[in-house]
């Protein structure tokens, strides 16, 4: 074990492999503070599926840590349906892009990533953080190390939470995302299983005066609900997994980067620095691009500066926190207005879907921001 890594990294998730990969490229030692992945409710299944970018998907084919077709399904069709006739359609044949995004089944991508870091003789795994040049922090929401720097995390709380399964259909998805704006609430089908797959994952905000009464209801009564909501367009449903349920939050926190008084230097990154409403799946490929970003600074440096010079640190966190306002700015205005039972709001918002719809530049330049394009 060395006496002081280049860079110590805290937080053994896929932002932190990712990270630890594409540094061990630079020829750093890293030490990687090895603990389990965060999920929504620990101890519990894992059902978690995340929508990654063309973006995300270069990066992690560039570790070559992309999962197979079958656990990584290209959606080709994403079709959005509001509450009162508003409906927005986006075709990846119209954008001349082979996919929208990809579902990613997240069990399969940290094993992928876990087993490539195996290879890399220029990261070790520790059990606890130890000296570094620059330490980064990418331990999740509840960042113990963020606390403990002093750093405010600013959280924003919804009155909604999320549920998340795995479902069974009749038909098959066809490579196609759904979701559905319905009274304040918001459902999203994610496609898995590969191109022919009849599995879906699902993501459903819920107020949180409902959420008792769904996770506890029957399968029967889950999925009867689940099939009012989405019209039954996959015909039947069975579930085939468990359900779990966490808090909606949006949250950012007030500094990036710093150091301790001892003179030690460190950046947040991924959920540590900022969280965001679920509702277009851009969490994990904003985390993503903080350690591409990241990465990118410390590989083009002037050989001179060391990783944890503060021009490259500044400019780091600049270029982070802009992304990841204007994104998070996005996420909670659509959530605002989704959310208001008002017939008035409910007439406006749906009627600007389907001029939405209608406007193709818009639609164009909207689909491929999503895309990382």
């Amino acid at each position: 074990m060395k006496n002081q890594y280049d860079i110590c990294i805290r937080g053994g998730g896929i932002v932190g492999h990712t990270l630890a990969l594409l540094l061990a490229r630079e020829r750093l030692s890293v030490g990687l503070v090895a603990q389990s992945p965060v999920r929504p409710t620990p101890g519990g299944p894992d059902v978690r599926a995340y929508a990654l970018n063309a973006k995300s998907k270069a990066l992690l084919e560039s570790v070559r840590c992309w999962p197979s077709p079958q656990h990584a399904t290209p959606v080709t069709q994403m079709r959005v349906l509001g509450d009162d006739g508003g409906e927005v359609n986006f075709s990846a044949e119209a954008l001349n892009v082979s996919a929208l995004t990809w579902i990613v089944d997240v069990p399969l991508l940290e094993a992928r990533l876990a087993e490539a870091m195996r290879f890399q003789p220029q990261i070790e795994v520790i059990d606890c953080p130890k000296p570094a040049t620059l330490t980064v922090v990418c331990e999740g929401k509840d960042s113990r190390t963020r606390a403990e720097l002093g750093v405010t995390f600013e959280v924003t709380r919804y009155p909604q939470r999320a549920i998340a399964a795995r479902l069974t259909t009749e038909q098959a998805h066809g490579q196609t995302a759904r979701q559905w704006f319905t009274q304040g609430e918001i459902l999203a089908f994610l496609p898995l299983d590969g191109e022919q797959g009849h599995t879906v994952g699902i993501v459903w905000s819920v107020k949180e005066s409902r959420v008792d009464a769904l996770m506890q209801a029957s399968e029967e009564a889950f999925c009867a609900e689940l099939g009012q909501v989405s019209g039954q367009c996959l015909g039947g449903l069975k579930l085939s997994s468990e359900r779990v349920a966490w808090p909606l939050v949006a949250a950012q926190a007030s500094r990036w980067i710093g150091s301790t008084p001892e003179g030690k230097s460190w950046a947040l990154a991924g959920d540590a620095a900022h969280a965001v409403h679920p509702l277009a799946g851009q969490g994990l490929n904003l985390g993503l691009g903080d350690v591409a970003d990241l990465a990118s600074l410390l590989h083009s440096r002037a050989y001179w500066r060391p990783v944890n010079d503060n021009k490259l640190l500044r400019q780091y966190q600049r270029a982070r926190r802009a992304e990841v306002s204007a994104t998070a700015l996005a996420m909670d205005s659509l959530q605002q207005l989704f959310s208001s039972t008002s017939p008035t709001w409910q007439a406006l918002r749906n009627w600007g879907m389907n001029g939405f719809e209608r406007s193709s530049l818009a639609k164009q330049w909207a689909a491929r921001y999503a895309m990382g394009l």
